[in-house]
């Protein structure tokens, strides 16, 4: 196969006009980059909060919130890129049902000092629905990936830090640190005033003597960097008030590993695509008399070859 871009499409998603042109010419200008674009959902209004997250991100918090619950910040069935890129990055782990391929390469693209870009326009409806293959991979295995990508990106290069929530979250996280990491960890914060008298988190499963406390404390007391582990989105603004209150930076200061809710469920790499055929029809004019595009279907994507 010769084809230069690949463009990915679950079957049962649509494509909109332009798709390929803006998202083609973005991979000119971004050669070491992932390209998305925003989205439309099918059912309307299904995933509301994973939907205006997608498309609301800035392209700092592309890179900055990789961490979240919702998955990778530009979404697979919207990515474009060089063959050379994937061939890079790739291939996709095709372990089968149950594993997050989507996930998994694109963090590799990222420990490879990948990029990431979105063509601000909706160039994709992205079909819902409850048998997606996405609904196959377990909350566990993507908290463990996600955990563990956190700790290496991040946690590794922090002296200390604190966790952003006393609450079922912010100890899930700390339980689920490296014995090392946990021993970075400063503290809790958190706005709940019945947390913050009890004082302290008692990690009771520790096998340790004693058994190690960590302080609860008033978030404008407490002392960053910080892992937020609040759900986004969720809070009518004060968790964003209350972050602008400490002057903070994101990606700096801190980094989310909330999100909840929502979620892909429009399908992943292993969907049935092979199932279905699709056909582009290539107008005179789409890219310019010298454009030639070959389409074809090789395993979950198509190649486009200049």
């Amino acid at each position: 196969h010769s084809g230069e871009f690949l463009c990915f499409q679950d079957a049962d998603d649509i494509m909109l006009p332009q798709r390929v042109r803006l998202q083609f010419e973005s991979s000119l200008l971004h050669p070491n980059s992932l390209i998305g674009s925003r989205i439309s959902r099918l059912p309307q209004g299904s995933t509301e909060r994973y939907t205006r997250w997608i498309n609301s991100l800035t392209p700092d918090q592309l890179q900055t919130q990789a961490f979240t619950s919702h998955g990778p910040t530009v979404v697979m069935p919207t990515w474009f890129c060089s063959r050379k890129l994937f061939q890079k990055v790739g291939p996709f782990n095709e372990g089968g049902k149950g594993v997050p391929e989507d996930l998994l390469f694109f963090y590799q693209h990222l420990r490879q000092g990948g990029s990431l870009v979105r063509v601000n326009e909706c160039l994709l409806v992205y079909r819902y629905h409850e048998e997606a293959a996405t609904h196959s991979v377990t909350e566990e295995t993507i908290w463990k990936l996600r955990l563990d990508f956190l700790q290496e990106r991040v946690l590794s290069q922090w002296e200390h830090f604190t966790i952003w929530s006393a609450g079922k979250q912010g100890r899930k996280l700390f339980r689920s640190l490296s014995p090392s990491t946990q021993k970075k960890v400063r503290a809790f914060c958190d706005v709940d005033v019945k947390k913050i008298k009890r004082g302290f988190y008692t990690y009771e499963e520790s096998q340790e003597r004693p058994k190690p406390r960590v302080p609860v404390l008033d978030f404008r007391e407490a002392c960053g960097p910080f892992i937020i582990c609040v759900k986004l989105d969720m809070t009518g603004g004060q968790l964003e008030e209350n972050l602008s209150s400490l002057h903070l930076k994101e990606g700096i200061d801190y980094y989310h590993v909330g999100g909840g809710g929502g979620g892909g469920g429009g399908g992943s790499a292993e969907m049935d695509f092979l199932k279905s055929t699709f056909q582009f029809v290539c107008h005179e004019g789409l890219f310019g008399t010298h454009f030639l595009m070959k389409t074809c279907i090789m395993c979950m994507f198509t190649i486009f070859k200049l």
